[in-house]
């Protein structure tokens, strides 16, 4: 990786009004960590910082800071953006030296397409999205590819299987599956169980009996009068229905 240079100048200000007023201003606070040295307040000027991002493949960015005319060479680490607008609110940079090996997380990207889905009809998945490497801050790469070309249905591409760029050491189990081409999954129709219950809106059948005393299933459309005696319904308001037979 090749580094960028980039001017920094040193921040005094820590506080929230402060960091506000900064960035206002057109300025992205940031911070820069290294083994040797304590942590560092620092300020960069918000369109350089925002350009060399925005042309860059991924956050992985090696850059030449210049801090009030020292040199200083560090990894971008960490990119905090805003949820909403994505504007760029704080850089975390790790200082490195240039015979130090570092570890960093490198996304992974696929080239071609697999034999598998043009003639197959299978779907390719990505399973793993980065790869943790390690090597010297020159040999970093952006991101690695995979060609995925030749991968038929069924077929997978483990992580002992990535071919690492000169100079890079690619960290991790080598059985970890990155990408694979299966065949879509099929949602299979559930048919309706024979007698099952009635649907959700069907009418209710009520019961009656029989002469014989015995209950026998209602028709349908058959309604239960609340009220009955002898079978005849009392009118609504007769009191007479109401009062029980004289002898």
């Amino acid at each position: 990786m090749k580094s960028v240079p980039l001017n920094a100048f040193a921040r005094s200000q820590s506080g929230r009004p402060e960091v506000k007023k900064l960035r206002d201003a057109g300025r992205i606070p940031a911070t820069i960590y290294g083994r040797q040295t304590k942590p560092e307040n620092l300020e960069l000027v918000g369109r350089e910082m925002t350009d060399l991002i925005n042309h860059s493949l991924s956050e992985n960015i090696l850059v030449d800071l210049d801090v009030n005319k020292k040199k200083r060479l560090a990894l971008v680490q960490e990119v905090q953006h805003h949820p909403l607008t994505g504007k760029v609110l704080h850089i975390d940079f790790h200082e490195v030296a240039e015979d130090e090996l570092v570890t960093v997380m490198v996304p992974v990207e696929t080239t071609g397409e697999p034999v598998g889905v043009k003639t197959g009809g299978g779907v390719l998945e990505h399973i793993i999205f980065k790869l943790k490497v390690r090597a010297l801050p020159k040999n970093l790469p952006e991101q690695i590819l995979i060609d995925v070309t030749e991968l038929a249905v069924g077929k997978s591409i483990h992580l002992g299987e990535v071919k690492a760029p000169e100079g890079v050491e690619i960290m991790g189990k080598k059985t970890t599956t990155v990408v694979a081409v299966a065949m879509p999954k099929v949602e299979v129709e559930v048919a309706p169980v024979e007698g099952a219950a009635a649907a959700a809106g069907d009418v209710e059948m009520t019961k009656e009996k029989k002469e014989d005393g015995t209950a026998a299933p209602a028709k349908a459309g058959d309604k239960a009068a609340a009220g009955k005696t002898d079978g005849k319904a009392a009118p609504a308001g007769d009191k007479k229905a109401a009062a029980p037979a004289k002898k």
